[in-house]
């Protein structure tokens, strides 16, 4: 819930002073919401109400019903972290599956010898996932947040990648 101040309006301060009087009266009040305020999971509409978003928490491997680092598990991260950080939801999830699976199968180990590409999407060469943290040869989920920036910049969204891929057999 946003928290509100209470500020005396510039009027109700200055009135006894131009009036002359010693006393001041009783101030007047308005309630000013806080601007400082910035949760992602609410925002304020124009009439000043509280509207809850329905965003997801942002995925945790204490809360993973998985053992880190198994196909499962990686799926699991990737369809808690594409709907926390891009609000992509089952249509997207499908395509991305769909892409990951015939790109790597899911495994953070998979290396192409031939071409350098490296990860759960297929980085090439694998080093561009050194953006997202030091450990991008064998975490899946910087793999992950690398591979989702990836198609969020290039392809727009995981359908958008997986219609590239079908048409050209590479994203």
């Amino acid at each position: 819930m946003i928290s509100h101040k209470t500020r005396a309006t510039a009027a109700a301060l200055s009135m006894p002073l131009m009036l002359g009087l010693a006393a001041a009266p009783a101030l007047a009040t308005e309630t000013v919401p806080n601007t400082t305020d910035t949760t992602a999971s609410s925002t304020v509409t124009a009439k000043g109400k509280e509207k809850r978003s329905a965003r997801a928490k942002a995925p945790s491997r204490s809360r993973a019903p998985y053992k880190f680092g198994t196909k499962k598990y990686n799926q699991w991260y990737a369809k808690q972290y594409m709907q926390y950080k891009y609000g992509w939801g089952k249509k997207q999830r499908r395509s991305l599956v769909n892409l990951w699976n015939r790109e790597s199968g899911w495994s953070q180990h998979a290396h192409n010898s031939s071409s350098g590409a490296h990860g759960i999407p297929q980085a090439l060469p694998g080093g561009k996932m050194a953006s997202h943290g030091k450990n991008w040869r064998s975490n899946p989920e910087t793999q992950i947040k690398w591979g989702l920036s990836y198609i969020k910049g290039r392809y727009g969204t995981p359908n958008g990648a997986w219609r590239a891929f079908q048409s050209k057999g590479w994203y």
